[in-house]
Order: structure tokens, then C-alpha cells, then sequence
């Protein structure tokens, strides 16, 4: 995904027209969105509806696009990577893009002895991946999922809809535990519980054994759940092999600086999932989200087209999709907790809404919210802007007066959004530039909005339904 908005990117400033620009892709298909592999999994989405830009799109715009390109190795001496098939492929600058990939948790039995991986065992990390699982869910009644992060989430919600009896295993003390506080994980965790999903927190699993009532996963508490499969979600890592194969400096990811370039060789360049940005104090900072990956692709078309521009690593703004409840996330709340920011917390249980924002200085450097999202777009916008707030001010934020029901975020109790108001964080795609938009097919073509997480869907529908129709004379 980081790969092709680099590639929107160029070709938006026209330099496929100064340099040539090839993209190896390893897999056999076009670049698509694994954000919504769920929402296949789930049966809401058809396939094809995830391919974020087509062969032909590619070849349009001058853009060579080779798939099942799999890179065996890099010289950088030489200035060219070679496929595994033999083929060399020179380049002046080189850029990184291989994400992540999934690690297999330390639980007895997942492999067989011959190397494969036991029957019931699925991974979701690839559309093949997404495709396997859902072949098997005609003959499965049972699954486990183990990680109660967010893709953990979306599996398990996936499954229930299809009418899958799951569980889910995290072995920390709540879901979601890198992004929300515990009581807000509460509410999800309510949330799951009402699709038929059970949670395990604190507790790992640590076997997966096969006995004459089937298979089972056993747990270091002493429980034994059985189960038709078991999806891996924990565990997902920097794909750096490429990179320390070719001696580039490699922590969790691939070490760039503010130029997203190698600190070893500044003709290679990463971004998204497998770059590690270094923070002012020395400490590295990799991202799982979709929105500071594009923020990056932004970046560093600018750079590899002569632009004076510079990548801080400081912005995090994700939406999520975990249960029915919408989640966004704002900075990183434990360290700005930790380095002294003060929390401004409300939550209701009962109608299922938490928020919670983290002040230092008078400015919002971090929030989470869960449930209740009618003043996301101000609240980044404050965040973005870093603006100093009254003392009040936090509080009155979390505290939004509603026109009544499930007022669509859209419009709110001061009206219609702001031309300037943020709808889409993934793309970071403002109210007016939605309206600006005659279809959604047109916002998907020109904004990328709802091509993300998804999570805008929604809100862009209500904009584009309330522009204004165009007067006509005649019948």
C-alpha cells in the first residue's frame, strides 16, 4: 500500500515522464488493500474490490509494474537487485517497501514435523491467506484467534458474522493494549462479546494438540479450547531480511532519516511498515498504520523529485474498525503519558463510548476514542495544529452536544463540517475536498478517501448526499 500511493504520488508530479520507474511486487496480483482483507473474510466486500490501482492504471502512466517479481537479493555496489529468476534489475535509487510479515508465536504443534504448518493453522497476512481461510470455513464451526490486537479483532469479528463460534487469545491484560486503556478495551471486548466472540486476556497459548475429539489449543492457564482453526494475528514484524542481506543498518526496521533514506547509503530509501524513524532522544519508532505510510509516500516523492522537504515521524493518526465500534487513535498516549502529559478521560459503558485525550502544554498530544467519534475531525485538527486550548477546553471536547440519535458525523449540533475539517485520516482528506467530489467513485479516483481503513465510509456518503444539485433549465 506504501509502494502504490509513492507511485500516485510521482505520477502526480509527473516524473514518470523524467525517470523510469519500475515496481516489483512478490505476489501475482495487483496492489491491493490488506486492510480490508476482514471485510473478504466477512463476505462484505467482493475481491477485486480491494485492488487499489490496476496493471493497466500502471502502464497508463508509464509506470512499470512486474508482479510474482520476488527479490532474492541486493548489490549495492553493483546498483542492482537480482529476482529470483536470475533477472538483474538496475537502479540509481532504490526504494524499500516490503511491510511486514507475520512471525509464528511460540506454541508447540503449529508446525509439523516435516516443516508444514498443521492443517488448522492459518496466517492473514496476504490475500492468499485470506482466500485459504475463507475455503475452510465451510467445514469449520470453531476458530481461535490468537492476538487481540487490531487485525485480531477484525478476524474475530470477521468470523462471527459468518456464524463462527471464536475465541480470542491476548496474552496481555486487555485488546488492543498498544492503542487503548483498559477501560476502553472494556468496551470493545462487551462489544465482541455481543457478535458471539469470547475473549481470553492474560493468558497465552502455548499448545496445539490433536486428540479423538478433535483439535485443541491449550492455554498456559489451564484452559483447552477446541477448535477447527486457529488464526495467527500476533506477532507481525519489519520485513528486514532484504535490507540486512544487503548491510544497510537494521534495529526493528530499516534505520532512515528525516530524508527516509539509509543511514548506511543514502541511494536507498524505506517507508511504511519496514522503516524505523530515530526520534530526537535516539529512540526508534516503527508504524503499523496505514496513515503515516502515506504520509511518507508524500514525503519522499517530494524528495526523489528535488523538493525541499523533510519527514518529522510525528504524526500518528489512525481509524479503526476493531468490533461494530468505531476506534481512532491520536500520537502515542503511554509515552506522552510518561513524559508528563495530563489525561482528560469521559466514558460511558453504557452507551459504549470512551474518550480520552492526553494535554501537555495546553496542546492535545495524544487521544483515543472508542464508540463516539463526532468531534474526531476537531480534535485532529487541534492535534495537527497543535493548538494551545483554554483550560476548559479538552473537557468540552469530549463532551459533545448531539442534534439527537446517531447523528451522523457529517453534521453535527454547529452544523455542517468545516470545509477544513478532516474526514479521512488514512489519506488525510479534508470535508471540502469531498465536497468537491459529483461520486464517491470520484473521491475514491482523486482523494484515495474510504480506500484506507474504511472507516470514513460513512461520513463521505453523508457529504457527497447533502451538496447541493446543480439547477438545470428544461425538462
Amino acid at each position: 500500500m506504501a509502494a502504490t500511493r509513492l507511485v500516485e504520488e510521482l505520477v502526480a508530479r509527473r516524473a514518470p515522464a523524467r525517470m523510469d520507474v519500475t515496481v516489483l511486487g512478490d505476489e501475482e496480483v495487483a496492489p491491493y488493500n490488506r486492510i480490508l482483507l476482514s471485510a473478504v473474510l466477512e463476505g462484505s466486500h467482493r475481491t477485486e474490490a480491494l485492488t487499489l490501482r490496476s496493471p493497466e492504471w500502471y502502464a497508463a502512466h508509464g509506470v512499470d509494474l512486474r508482479l510474482g517479481a520476488r527479490v532474492l537479493g541486493i548489490d549495492r555496489q553493483r546498483k542492482d537487485v537480482m529476482l529470483v529468476d536470475g533477472t538483474l534489475v538496475e537502479y540509481d535509487v532504490l526504494v524499500l517497501a516490503t511491510g511486514s510479515i507475520p512471525s509464528l508465536p511460540p506454541i508447540r504443534g503449529l508446525v509439523r514435523m516435516n516443516g508444514s504448518l498443521h492443517e488448522a493453522v492459518h496466517a492473514f497476512r496476504s490475500l492468499a491467506d485470506c482466500e485459504r481461510l475463507v475455503s475452510a470455513l465451510p467445514y469449520s464451526r470453531r476458530a481461535v484467534v490468537v492476538g487481540g490486537g487490531l487485525l485480531g479483532l477484525q478476524v474475530a469479528r470477521a468470523l462471527g458474522a459468518r456464524g463462527i463460534a471464536t475465541e480470542v487469545v491476548e496474552g496481555a491484560d486487555h485488546l488492543l493494549h498498544q492503542q487503548l486503556s483498559a477501560p476502553a478495551a472494556r468496551i470493545l471486548a462487551r462489544d465482541l462479546k455481543r457478535l458471539g466472540v469470547a475473549v481470553y486476556t492474560g493468558a497465552r497459548a502455548v499448545r496445539l494438540v490433536d486428540g479423538p475429539n478433535g483439535t485443541a489449543l491449550r492455554l498456559d492457564n489451564g484452559y483447552a479450547l477446541d477448535t477447527d482453526l486457529v488464526v495467527l494475528t500476533a506477532g507481525g514484524r519489519p520485513s528486514t531480511a532484504l535490507a540486512r542481506g544487503a548491510g544497510l543498518e537494521v534495529r526493528r526496521g530499516i534505520v532512515v532519516d528525516d530524508r527516509l533514506a539509509s543511514v548506511t547509503d543514502p541511494s536507498v530509501h524505506a517507508l511504511g511498515d519496514c522503516a524505523e524513524t530515530v526520534a530526537a532522544d535516539g529512540r526508534g519508532r516503527t508504524t503499523g498504520f496505514v496513515p503515516p505510510a502515506w504520509e511518507q509516500a508524500g514525503i519522499l516523492a517530494g524528495v526523489l523529485c528535488d523538493e525541499d522537504v523533510t519527514y518529522d515521524g510525528s504524526r500518528i493518526v489512525a481509524r479503526l474498525r476493531a468490533t461494530d465500534l468505531d476506534v481512532a487513535v491520536l500520537g502515542d498516549a503511554a509515552a506522552e503519558v510518561a513524559a508528563g502529559g495530563e489525561v482528560v478521560e469521559v466514558a460511558n459503558p453504557v452507551s459504549g463510548s470512551h474518550r480520552r485525550l492526553v494535554v501537555r502544554d495546553g496542546r492535545i498530544v495524544a487521544a483515543t476514542l472508542v464508540g463516539d467519534l463526532s468531534r474526531v475531525g476537531l480534535i485532529t485538527q487541534h492535534f495537527d495544529r497543535r493548538t494551545v486550548l483554554g483550560s476548559h477546553e479538552p473537557g468540552r471536547l469530549l463532551m459533545p452536544e448531539r442534534t439527537g440519535g446517531d447523528t451522523d458525523r457529517a453534521v453535527g449540533a454547529a452544523g455542517p463540517l468545516p470545509d477544513d475539517t478532516e474526514v479521512c485520516a488514512c489519506a488525510g482528506v479534508t470535508a471540502g475536498r469531498i465536497r468537491a467530489c459529483s461520486s464517491l467513485e470520484q473521491v475514491r479516483d482523486t482523494t484515495r478517501a474510504t480506500t484506507g481503513c474504511g472507516g470514513c465510509a460513512s461520513t463521505v456518503r453523508q457529504l457527497l448526499s447533502s451538496r447541493p444539485a446543480l439547477a438545470t433549465k428544461g425538462s
